[in-house]
């Protein structure tokens, strides 16, 4: 609930109370001291107790019944009114409005504003976050990448920019849009910072793939789940911002989304791979614009808009230009992950193929005994590459070799196998590809 506080110009006392009267709203009324002078003067101070919902639609009453501008407005969190005449104000607006607007525009709009901190801290929490997330990525530790979550300030800036446009805020707008920019050039460029350190001391073994530490290649095959998780975290943010409830752990769902892929766009830098570069830039991009996509949609269904109808008209144009933008960038850029969702989709019917043409094969009278132990498929470019290609967990790939492990009786060879499971798989799929057959002996006592 909130406790509204209001300062009533000198003749507009009446029809403040006329107002509250009128929706069945308890209030109390202290008189003017001060002895303020000029036309400005405050004949009293009003309060009133109100439902989280019913705040903007009672202000705005106020407003159009004669309210001024100058009167101090001012609301406050309360914790409970356990009056029988406020429980049924809670029931009302439940009932009339409680599925739009949750908290006031206003309050809304500080909250953004103070969810953005002093561009100092912000430079300095972004730097830090990214260079965590680097170690952890390095180390494939989720919980170091996790931590580095919890302390990036994107919240503020990811949510500033959709209530700015929503609610005609040139400025809130603009700051969230400069803040976005700058925490994934930070973000970026202190991680390939670091990340070059850490390769020149050396902290991290000499020639090893980047592209092989899990918690680095989910990040450079990103697919259409990716988008999901950027389009929940914008919704979920700005629902939790709306509700007046905390938004610590949305900050930590759109950080997912954007510092650990900055992240490896920085190692992908330190360590020269343009691949992995590119790859996790798609990633962040899309990302930063699927939060600010759903963050818009959803501040515009909960009826958040300027009282204004001259702005109210300004922010519908501004906003369906805005969103209009942003979908068909996501679109555009959503082709790449459409081809890593195909592939991955590719490589996992590719390798359940020759898994059961290697079990079909083996369950053959001149193959008795035999069992599949491993399969491994190694992949090769689809695309031409500016340099030598080596490892599936970049996009845009084909199978060229599958190593098989099988088992067999100590006494017993299997001639031909390998080219008959490359003639079978060849019929199947239409790829020619390399086959290899490892043999371990297994002997078995009676």
């Amino acid at each position: 609930m909130r406790l509204v506080e209001i300062a009533i110009p000198v003749g507009e006392r009446e029809l403040v109370i006329e107002t509250l009267e009128a929706r069945d709203i308890d209030y109390y009324i202290t008189e003017e001291t001060s002895g303020r002078g000029g036309a400005e003067d405050y004949a009293a101070i009003i309060t009133f107790p109100l439902p989280q919902n019913a705040v903007q639609p009672v202000i705005d009453e106020l407003r159009d019944a004669g309210l001024s501008e100058v009167a101090h407005v001012i609301v406050i969190d309360a914790e409970v009114d356990i009056s029988n005449r406020f429980e049924r104000l809670v029931e009302r607006y439940r009932e009339d409005r409680g599925r739009r607007i949750r908290i006031a525009r206003e309050e809304i709009r500080i909250r953004a504003r103070e969810l953005s901190p002093s561009l100092r801290t912000f430079v300095t929490m972004t730097v830090v976050s990214a260079v965590v997330a680097t170690a952890g990525l390095l180390l494939d530790s989720a919980a170091v990448v996790v931590g580095s979550m919890v302390i990036a300030p994107l919240v503020g800036p990811a949510l500033s920019a959709s209530i700015g446009t929503v609610l005609d805020d040139r400025d809130l707008f603009r700051r969230g849009i400069r803040l976005q920019a700058l925490g994934v050039i930070v973000a970026i460029a202190s991680a390939a910072l670091f990340a070059a350190l850490i390769r020149s001391i050396p902290l991290f073994p000499p020639g090893a793939d980047v592209t092989k530490i899990p918690e680095v290649a989910i990040r450079i095959s990103p697919d259409f789940l990716s988008l999901i998780i950027a389009l929940g975290a914008g919704i979920a943010g700005i629902i939790s911002l709306s509700a007046g409830a905390s938004t610590a752990l949305v900050g930590v769902m759109i950080a997912v989304a954007l510092i650990p892929p900055a992240a490896t766009v920085g190692i992908g830098l330190a360590w020269g791979e343009p691949a992995v570069t590119v790859s996790a830039g798609i990633l962040v991009l899309v990302n930063l614009l699927a939060i600010n996509l759903s963050a818009l949609i959803t501040l515009r269904y909960m009826g958040y808009r300027p009282r204004d109808w001259l702005k109210r008209r300004h922010s519908r144009g501004e906003m369906l230009k805005r969103t209009s933008v942003l979908f068909v960038v996501i679109v555009l850029l959503s082709v790449f992950l459409g081809g890593v969702t195909y592939s991955s989709v590719q490589d996992a019917q590719y390798k359940h193929t020759v898994r059961e043409t290697t079990d079909s094969l083996l369950e053959r009278p001149r193959y008795a005994g035999g069992e599949r132990l491993e399969t491994v498929v190694r992949y090769g470019p689809s695309l031409s590459l500016p340099r030598k290609y080596r490892d599936p967990t970049l996009p845009f790939h084909q199978p060229r070799e599958v190593i098989i492990t099988v088992g067999r009786p100590t006494d017993r060879t299997y001639p031909g196998l390998a080219e008959r499971i490359r003639t079978r798989l060849y019929r199947r799929t239409g790829r020619n590809v390399s086959v290899q057959i490892r043999y371990v002996d297994i002997d078995r006592a009676p």
